[in-house]
């Protein structure tokens, strides 16, 4: 297959870029694939792709001339705000390719893109035609105006048709299904398929080595929806030893932390070879987010290292965790009910401890290995490519 992938950067590298490369990678091993990239930009040159993403002219140029060259059977979209912008899906039906997106986030459903503001779950958006509440709140960098934007860009594409056109959605897990089945969209529930993000296993005896150590691991962005204040606050209270890593707009708050408790230690940002090692060593990650994460890297990789995750009980969390099998789960916001299983945690023997790290690598051995992620790719846009033909 010759397969035209494509994804648009943000000015702040994310887990969805990882992801566009990892699969982009792993088609590389198979199929003829040409990875077709846009870019967001800070300053004027970003309000410029902002304003002409309702009908990006330019940027569909870029990829008509793309489909040209390469002559794909099939295009990936992975995201396609600002740069692109929703035109990339009406020029791949002029061109008669069919088109598969990933929804790596909610941004089809609400401007929020996360269903998180202001501390808390937002979720008024998904049951109402057109997003009034948001734009009022200005949900999206609160901003009235980009909220109002974003919104009306949506609702026109939804108007005339653009989001039927696509032959597959693939979210990342049933939770995220049912969100958008259920919403306003107005897309098919026969339309979306559930395909997990994948990561690399770390190569044979790399963790295997490495002696655990009694403290608890944080990693990823420093933001208020990953339930960072709600994790400081529930180590501070607690005493047990916390290693941070990560950055992001809450590192000051971590940072002032860590000098009023000796518990907790910032490790700053850390290259792939320390995380694993970090994941490998610690007795159990801690993953507090407060939003409806899509497919959290970092669990996928303590999975594949044989960690115990304790998260909280919330949307795509609650689909991977097992309570008590794979790992342990928490009401979000309490953090009276972490500190709980945080005790739990330690009170457990070690076999119980280990039984729990076996479970949470068996986990990834069965969902969410590259190859099986390779395999569910493939069949997707064979089924979709035969149903064309057909």
């Amino acid at each position: 297959m010759r397969i035209l992938v494509v994804h648009n950067f943000y000015q702040h590298p994310g887990g969805e870029d990882t992801v566009f490369n990892q699969e982009a990678d792993l088609l590389k091993e198979t199929e003829l694939v040409y990875p077709l990239t846009y870019q967001n930009y800070p300053g004027f040159r970003g309000l410029w792709q902002t304003c002409f993403s309702i009908w990006n002219i330019f940027g569909a140029f870029k990829l008509r001339k793309t489909i040209r060259k390469f002559r794909p059977d099939l295009i990936h979209f992975h995201n396609f705000h600002y740069a692109l912008g929703p035109i990339g899906i009406r020029t791949a039906r002029k061109a008669g390719i069919p088109v598969v997106i990933t929804l790596h986030n909610y941004r089809l459903i609400c401007p929020s893109a996360t269903l998180f503001y202001n501390g808390q779950l937002f979720t008024d958006s998904l049951h109402h035609s057109f997003p009034w509440k948001a734009i009022r709140l200005g949900v999206h960098s609160h901003s009235s105006i980009k909220t109002a934007w974003l919104a009306f860009t949506n609702w026109l594409h939804k108007k005339i048709g653009t989001w039927k056109i696509p032959a597959r959605y693939i979210v990342l897990t049933p939770f995220a299904k049912d969100l958008f089945v259920h919403s306003s969209i107005g897309i098919p529930a026969n339309k979306f398929t559930v395909k997990p993000n994948a990561v690399q296993a770390p190569k044979k005896n790399h963790t295997s080595q490495i002696a655990k150590e009694p403290y608890f691991l944080f990693i990823g962005r420093l933001t208020e929806e990953k339930g960072i204040k709600n994790l400081v606050n529930a180590f501070m209270a607690n005493g047990y030893p916390l290693h941070i890593a990560g950055d992001g707009p809450l590192r000051s708050l971590v940072e002032s932390a860590c000098t009023r408790a000796k518990n907790i230690t910032y490790l700053g940002t850390l290259d792939a070879g320390a995380i694993y090692k970090a994941m490998a060593q610690c007795t159990a990650l801690i993953f507090p987010s407060i939003w409806f994460e899509g497919m959290p890297l970092t669990m996928l990789e303590a999975f594949s290292a044989g960690t115990a995750i304790i998260a909280s009980n919330l949307g795509a969390m609650a689909s991977m965790i097992q309570s008590g099998k794979n790992g342990l789960l928490f009401e979000p916001h309490s953090i009276e009910n972490l500190n709980e299983q945080i005790s739990y945690w330690v009170t457990m023997n070690e076999q119980e401890k280990n039984n729990l790290r076996e479970q949470s690598k068996k986990t990834y051995e069965e969902c969410y290995t590259a190859s099986q992620n390779l395999d569910q790719l493939l069949a997707i846009y064979q089924d979709i490519l035969s149903k064309t033909t057909s």
